[in-house]
């Protein structure tokens, strides 16, 4: 057991030194500090949809307004190094609305078995953690080509979502959720390196970089609660 434990802690030693010796000191700093305020983010969702589902506070369609106006204060009121705070304070305030607009589906899903919710949380986790590794892990710029291919192929979904509207096709609405899955997953990777980049070239926007990512997993999480359900179901 002892030698076990100790062959564990080399193992992660060294993976720590790998990444130390492959990203400077102010990367690896800003990288802790999206992290952080990823995790943080993610909480204040989770108060949001709690607090939704129990009854204490429903803001109903206004959190979902909300989400769209915060979202477009982010992206247009731009860090300028003053505002740090004040750019935190809204995106906490999406993350807690998002929660709203997810505390609905989250009180459907929990009618039928709660345990779909822990496993769509441990799925996203898992596999949050593991890509972000692998991104880091990679090649510098490895996979930034995806950005432009993620872009066309959201782009081409939101395309067929308007038409399924009119058509309401079981089959593109599943290959939808499925495509969104990994979709979600490479944007990942993608932003992952993207943010490394960004940070070399002077850009340590802390918010928008935990923004993009705090997108993925959300995205993710969200369509892993439905698969899951309808799985179920």
């Amino acid at each position: 057991m002892a030698e076990t434990l100790s062959n564990l802690n080399e193992r992660f030693q060294t993976f720590i030194d790998g990444l130390s010796d492959r990203y400077e000191p102010y990367v690896r700093e800003h990288l802790s500090k999206v992290y952080m305020v990823l995790g943080s983010t993610a909480a204040a969702t989770a108060m949001g949809a709690l607090v939704q589902m129990i009854g204490f506070l429903d803001l109903g369609v206004l959190a979902a307004v909300a989400t769209l106006v915060l979202v477009l204060g982010l992206h247009f009121y731009k860090d300028d190094g003053k505002n740090y705070y004040t750019r935190l304070s809204m995106l906490y305030a999406f993350g807690f609305c998002s929660g709203q607009t997810l505390g609905p589906l989250l009180c459907y899903i929990s009618s039928i078995n709660p345990a779909i919710i822990l496993s769509a949380l441990t799925g996203t986790f898992v596999t949050f953690v593991t890509l972000s590794l692998a991104a880091l892990l990679a090649e510098q710029g490895k996979y930034l080509y995806l950005g432009g291919m993620l872009v066309s192929v959201i782009n081409t979904m939101a395309l067929l979502s308007l038409f399924n509207m009119m058509f309401k096709s079981y089959f593109v609405q599943v290959t939808q959720l499925y495509v969104g899955v990994f979709v979600m997953a490479a944007f990942i990777v993608y932003d992952t390196q993207n943010i490394v980049v960004k940070c070399r070239n002077g850009n340590r926007d802390v918010v928008q970089h935990a923004l993009d990512l705090f997108f993925d997993v959300l995205s993710m999480f969200r369509r892993l609660l439905i698969i899951l359900t309808q799985k179920v179901g």
